[in-house]
């Protein structure tokens, strides 16, 4: 008996615990819960490529929605940079403000519906002067804009001295999240270049909300771990200027970019490029160059530049310490026979230290099309000159040349005539 009266005490507690009121964290845990409901699916039919390959992304999303697929590499990061130094339309005052970034993924692109794609073809038709974030906007995929929205950016006020100094320029303070992200995707841009590396339209979804999606990564890409997000928008509601995104997002797939040898990840450029090729360009410029004087940069910083997907900041870095290779082997070989001037050179090298400081700060602060400009135009200018001092009418004029070409001459003969 007294075990009964022990036991109903417990029996009503439960009871009362069991139909009571949800309280308002419960509540919020429930409509969360709700909302994912809706949340679409997302299947991949390969969890591998090599090297880059065709994959189909499928799954189900709410009926009506319109479907955006978000692609990017999830372990491999590159620096992303832009000056801005164009007149402000608004207030007519240059910025000269330096922007960069670590954290830009190696690939970023998202994937369109289908019938978007004579915008993203118009986008494309306009060149150089197309805006991401218009096409973003234009074509609905700036509610599947993440990733980059998130990175880290750092700003500078810059300026000429400070670069001259071997300095970007005064750190601002963080930009509000807003700024941060309009500044992202101006640096996706700068970073990215073209249309068709961004965007594509892809994705065909039937009445029932049921998608799929035929995507291509190139090859030449990171290595490493890819990721991939679906974003369904269910409904934009326009007030005036100000415009609400009702969108629901499905969890993230993974699949894997494998390379092999002589294939080989370039961090600093985060793209993936066959080693041999590079190799046996080097080889054939470095006799020439090494010939001419000189180690050949010149003539391989813009075939690298024109044959692979590397920035151009990424392959003025590279040509340079490549250099001491020809020019340590040019170096011994032209001393061997003579051709040194140590006191000229050495008292031209002290004034490369100058440029060689300044050079690096200032590659940073132009955009690859103003390189290829400043680039062409100075091998033209010597190549002009180089030409103009060979002409015949050149050479009679200059008895000194004359007797330089002589005696190099000589030199060469007796050097030869030494070896045999």
């Amino acid at each position: 008996m007294n075990i009964k009266f022990r036991v109903l005490p417990i029996m009503a507690l439960a009871m009362v615990l069991l139909f009571a009121p949800p309280t308002r964290a419960e509540q919020a845990a429930v409509e969360a819960a709700g909302a994912d409901a809706n949340a679409p699916t997302i299947n991949l039919d390969k969890t591998s490529l090599d090297n880059g390959g065709d994959f189909v992304i499928s799954g189900k999303a709410p009926a009506g929605s319109k479907v955006y697929i978000e692609l990017w590499s999830a372990e491999k990061t590159v620096k992303a940079n832009r000056f801005d130094g164009k007149k402000d339309p608004k207030t007519g005052i240059i910025p000269y403000k330096f922007y960069i970034t670590k954290d830009m993924p190696a690939f970023y692109k998202i994937v369109a519906p289908v019938e978007m794609a004579g915008a993203i073809d118009k986008a494309k038709a306009a060149g150089k002067s197309w805006k991401y974030s218009e096409v973003l906007k234009e074509i609905g995929a700036d509610a599947a804009y993440t990733v980059p929205a998130k990175i880290q950016i750092d700003n500078y006020q810059a300026t000429i001295m400070a670069s001259i100094l071997g300095s970007r320029g005064t750190l601002l303070p963080p930009m509000d999240e807003k700024a941060s992200k309009r500044e992202s995707m101006k640096l996706v841009k700068t970073r990215f270049v073209s249309v068709g590396n961004l965007l594509s339209a892809k994705v065909e979804t039937a009445p029932d909300g049921s998608y799929s999606a035929k995507v291509s990564i190139r090859s030449g890409l990171a290595p490493g771990k890819y990721s991939a997000r679906v974003t369904a928008v269910t409904e934009r509601i326009k007030e005036g200027d100000k415009e609400t995104v009702k969108k629901v997002t499905s969890e993230v797939a993974s699949f894997e970019n494998k390379i092999a040898f002589p294939t080989v990840y370039l961090s600093t450029a985060g793209t993936s490029i066959n080693i041999l090729w590079p190799f046996l360009l080097a080889s054939a410029v470095t006799i020439f160059g090494v010939l001419m004087g000189a180690g050949g940069g010149f003539i391989l910083n813009p075939l690298l530049i024109m044959f692979f997907p590397l920035p151009h900041t990424v392959v003025a870095g590279t040509v340079m310490p490549t250099v001491l290779f020809a020019q340590g082997t040019g170096i011994m070989n032209y001393s061997k026979i003579k051709f040194i001037n140590w006191k000229l050179g050495c008292s031209i090298g002290c004034a490369m230290l100058v440029g060689g400081f300044i050079g690096p700060k200032l590659t940073e602060m132009i955009t690859l099309d103003q390189f290829k400009f400043l680039f062409g135009w100075v091998l033209l200018i010597l190549a002009a000159l180089m030409f103009w001092q060979t002409t015949p009418g050149y050479l009679a004029n200059n008895k000194k040349e004359q007797a330089i070409l002589k005696e190099f001459k000589k030199r060469a003969a007796e050097a030869a005539k030494a070896k045999g």
